[in-house]
């Protein structure tokens, strides 16, 4: 699996989401009647109300926007294999975004491809929507118009782990435990960031978070392709 991929020209990278608002009573009222026809089926599938249904309105682009984006990539060093992170997070999605975009166009330009967990239903098209929705220009790496499947340059370690089953889903945490990857210990997960935000308005929190899971990424790969894993006094996070 993999053989082909060098991964010093992976960048690994998580994405956190959170509605727009905390609550759907703080949405204007066309707004809400949208979002009442976007989560109809949640409403009818989980018996829940158009207000419950809005806990889950972090993962549409239409409805969400981006609190941190954490990255990583692989160096080569003397002393071994070093993974290095980093993330731009804050409440200004644009600047979040714009940042982003400049570390793929000047710095590490068009020869790297992107990797993330469940990454082709929610981490790449969420990263395309939302540069469109703030009037950015998209990265070569998200201008998908026009490109073969082949040309597509990411990587998703579920889609990796389905074989072509396309019924299955693994998680994340799942995966790390299989394969014995350390896992950070952070009191959060993913049905947990909204509130943290809103509530606790602890970004360092989420940062911390969204940067474990990207080194879990990293380290599921080299797991994928039969390496070994880099030392945890190898990884470098830089502000």
């Amino acid at each position: 699996m993999l053989n082909h991929i060098d991964v010093n020209k992976i960048i690994f990278l998580d994405v956190e989401t959170v509605p727009i608002v905390y609550n759907f009573k703080e949405l204007n009222e066309e707004t809400a009647d949208l979002w009442n026809r976007k989560s109809k089926y949640i409403q009818k599938s989980q018996e829940v109300s158009v207000e419950e249904a809005y806990q889950k309105a972090g993962i549409y682009a239409e409805f969400g926007k981006i609190i941190c984006i954490s990255v990583g990539y692989i160096l080569d060093e003397k002393k071994g294999r070093k993974l290095r992170v980093k993330s731009f997070y804050g409440d200004d999605e644009k600047e979040i975004l714009t940042k982003f975009n400049s570390l793929l166009n000047k710095t590490l330009k068009d020869n790297y491809i992107l990797c993330a967990h469940n990454g082709k239903e929610f981490d790449f098209p969420f990263l395309g929507r939302r540069n469109l929705i703030n009037g950015l220009k998209l990265p070569s790496q998200l201008a998908l118009a026009g490109k073969k499947p082949w040309e597509v340059p990411h990587l998703d370690t579920m889609d990796l782990w389905r074989f072509g089953d396309y019924k299955n889903y693994t998680s994340l945490n799942l995966l790390a435990h299989v394969f014995n990857i350390p896992s950070p210990k952070v009191d959060l997960d993913g049905s947990k960031v909204a509130y943290t935000y809103y509530e606790e308005k602890d970004l360092e929190k989420i940062k911390t978070y969204c940067q474990g899971d990207v080194v879990t990424i990293a380290q599921l790969i080299l797991k994928y392709k039969g390496e070994e894993m880099i030392d945890k006094e190898m990884i470098d996070v830089v502000s």
